[in-house]
């Protein structure tokens, strides 16, 4: 099955760098690489970078904790362009669903990115909250998930599974951890993967026979041990 990589990012010179790259469809951005990348004003920085990505989708996340608060940071998101996604977590800070905002940006048809989720009981929620007509990503954390020792696998394919009667919905992994990833989510019948430059990369070098890494494992070892000077 094929799957469109999204290029998890935001500073700006990456964003023009893989803007040009037909490998990558889309972007997505979180209040912490919007940190990392020094933005200052979070409104100014965002349209600096729809000012280079003007065509392909991409997600901007609200950063309020009160229902009322991120309904009108997402109002406000969506007119900044058509390519807009916005980016809603499914919980809040004090573990309260989100699905009063969910709904009532998806009633707007607001395009939406449901962020931070790590169950198909939580994808489950999301479904009952949604129309059938307007585009909704829902991101599993796949990579967060698997460092606190759970197999991500199954709340994938129950996610999969129960959303496909959403032509509207799709299914997005999140938190990358290695180019590996990107083999199983296309796999697994994943939409999207969202990826960090660097990974990205290396799945576009991908296709080494096992003999060639072999070859290029044991030439590395020679050279650092030249290197050295190493004697015995």
């Amino acid at each position: 099955m094929s799957i469109k990589v999204f290029c998890d990012i935001a500073d700006l010179y990456n964003i023009k760098r893989f803007n040009k790259n037909n490998f990558v469809k889309g972007f997505t951005t979180n209040p912490s690489l919007m940190r990392k990348a020094g933005a200052k004003d979070y409104e100014s920085y965002s349209k600096q970078i729809l000012k280079v990505c003007k065509k392909k989708p991409i997600s901007f996340e609200v950063f309020a904790d009160d229902p009322r608060s991120m309904i009108e940071q997402g109002i406000r998101i969506k007119n900044w362009g058509k390519n807009v996604y916005v980016k809603v977590p499914v919980i809040n800070s004090k573990k309260i669903f989100m699905g009063k905002v969910i709904k009532e940006l998806n009633n707007r048809n607001i395009k939406l990115n449901i962020t931070a989720v790590y169950t198909a009981k939580q994808t489950a929620k999301i479904l009952k909250m949604i129309n059938k007509k307007t585009k909704v990503i829902i991101s599993i954390f796949a990579g967060r998930a698997a460092d606190a020792g759970k197999d991500p696998v199954p709340e994938f394919l129950k996610s999969i599974k129960i959303a496909k009667k959403f032509k509207n919905v799709e299914i997005l992994w999140a938190s990358v951890r290695e180019p590996y990833n990107y083999t199983q989510a296309r796999q697994l019948g994943c939409h999207i993967i969202t990826i960090p430059p660097s990974i990205i990369e290396k799945i576009q070098k991908f296709g080494k026979s096992f003999d060639l890494l072999t070859q290029e494992t044991v030439k590395n070892f020679l050279i650092d041990s030249r290197k050295s000077k190493f004697k015995i």
